[in-house]
């Protein structure tokens, strides 16, 4: 499978630029398609036009004159991404009828998407169906019931992982520049690929110097998994324990998937919403209180706990809490304390990075992770696969060198020079495994390989891999 160029006339309609529509159509731009978004609220709009390079069009979502005025027959692509699962349900049928092929509608109701709804997404005229709610509650769920402490992605079929770590003092990646590391270390080959501090993800090359306090992302092939971890620390552990801090719809989505399978303490602040908590989640324990005050943690057991989930509605609860337990936490026997976690639910993409590298283990935001659900939709043709990465703002992709593209005119350190900062070449499959990509690297025609970009320059990997 080979990469090609994109076409320069691919045109996306979005409607509705709020916090999803915002991020994809900034994202989508920046890669080189064509945007043009349908958006009412005036405050909205006067935000979009100061920061997006898009057609911004006044209207409402459903009105047939709008979509005339966006040139709606002339679309590759619809996103409906309104607050409303009405609108963009109802959106998907004036798409179809306007001959725009790909439709993309965000519905919260678990009621539709499913393969046994009574309505069919061939009915409704969707094609993708993106819960953000559920994208992001199964992600905290999948990384519960990970074997290990720290967070882990599998790519290329499980084959190669990808391990997010904190930096402390005694770490034996601290104070070092990742050249001094190759040189010292020789027993199995990793690397590091993104390094986040404080607000800011950097991809970094030969003389960036990883610092103390560092939450950096390390690839390896999945065989040397577990002497990474004992390198570098992380500790192997089966979480049973969890407390989730709001009943929200992600929190106590969470609490449902976890089932019997994990003990699971649910803190709500209202008191009429944790009682349709008590009735609703008979396997959790329901508490009513303000999770973010330090005694009610206490007397609520957040020291028996292993896993602590902040999913309020506000992002600076959700940091502070996750501080202060952490802080807490910190109080129990040291040789608890690494394997105690805190998991941040936060809407700012500055937040992230800022999340994940002062009081949270993992931060997570569900506008990113639906945005990313469909941008992955969208370059189905084009890359095997995209995978972002939960505290920094990058992405890791799987996809195959094709014949004449401008990555395999040369080796690595010669094309480093316009990648330095933005783009960095991670794992090669040669010879029936994955290798770690280094500067005398020559990427050869047809090679599958792993890289690991800056969610803004895509757009520059998808140009290196092109024909």
């Amino acid at each position: 499978m080979f990469v090609k160029k994109s076409n320069p006339l691919e045109k996306i309609l979005i409607l509705g630029l709020g916090g999803i529509g915002f991020y994809l159509a900034k994202r989508l731009q920046h890669e080189g398609y064509s945007v043009t978004a349908i958006e009412s609220d005036n405050e909205v709009i006067h935000a979009a036009d100061a920061s997006l390079d898009a057609r911004i069009i006044s209207g409402n979502a459903v009105s047939i004159e709008c979509w005339k005025e966006a040139n709606a027959g002339e679309m590759d692509y619809l996103i409906a991404v309104t607050d409303n699962d009405a609108v963009n349900m109802f959106a998907a049928q004036i798409a179809d009828s306007f001959g725009i092929e790909q439709k993309i509608c965000r519905v919260r109701s678990l009621e539709y998407g499913r393969e046994d709804s009574f309505l069919s997404a061939e009915d409704l005229k969707i094609d993708l169906f993106i819960h953000p709610e559920e994208l992001v509650s199964q992600e905290i769920v999948r990384m519960i019931k990970r074997t290990s402490g720290d967070e882990i992605i599998d790519i290329a079929m499980g084959q190669v992982q990808v391990m997010a770590t904190p930096i402390g003092d005694s770490s034996p990646l601290a104070n070092k520049t990742l050249r001094e590391i190759a040189e010292t270390h020789h027993e199995f080959p990793f690397r590091v690929v993104s390094i986040a501090r404080g607000i800011t993800t950097i991809i970094p090359g030969g003389g960036d110097r990883i610092l103390p306090h560092d939450q950096v992302l390390i690839m390896a092939a999945k065989e040397d998994l577990p002497r990474l971890m004992e390198f570098t620390g992380v500790k192997q552990q089966r979480r049973q324990r969890v407390m989730i801090l709001g009943g929200g719809l992600v929190g106590s989505r969470v609490a449902k998937l976890l089932g019997k399978t994990v003990r699971v303490r649910l803190i709500e602040k209202n008191e009429k919403r944790a009682e349709e908590l008590s009735s609703e989640l008979g396997d959790t324990e329901i508490l009513h209180g303000d999770g973010s005050d330090k005694e009610v943690l206490l007397a609520a057991g957040l020291l028996d706990m292993d896993t602590f989930i902040s999913a309020t509605g506000e992002n600076e609860t959700n940091i502070m809490s996750c501080l202060l337990a952490k802080h807490l936490m910190s109080t129990r026997e040291q040789g608890l304390i690494a394997l105690q976690k805190t998991i941040a639910l936060v809407t700012k993409e500055e937040y992230q990075v800022l999340a994940s590298t002062s009081g949270s283990d993992i931060a997570l935001n569900k506008k990113i992770i639906a945005g990313n659900e469909i941008l992955t939709f969208i370059r189905r043709s084009e890359l095997l696969a995209v995978s972002h990465l939960h505290g920094f703002n990058a992405e890791v992709v799987d996809l195959v060198a094709p014949p004449d593209s401008p990555i395999i005119r040369k080796p690595l350190s010669k094309v480093g020079a316009s990648l330095s900062g933005n783009v960095i070449i991670g794992s090669v499959f040669r010879d029936g495994k994955w290798l770690a990509a280094v500067g005398d690297t020559h990427i050869q025609a047809g090679e599958r390989v792993i890289v690991v970009c800056s969610s803004l320059h895509l757009k520059e990997v998808r140009e290196l891999f092109s024909f």
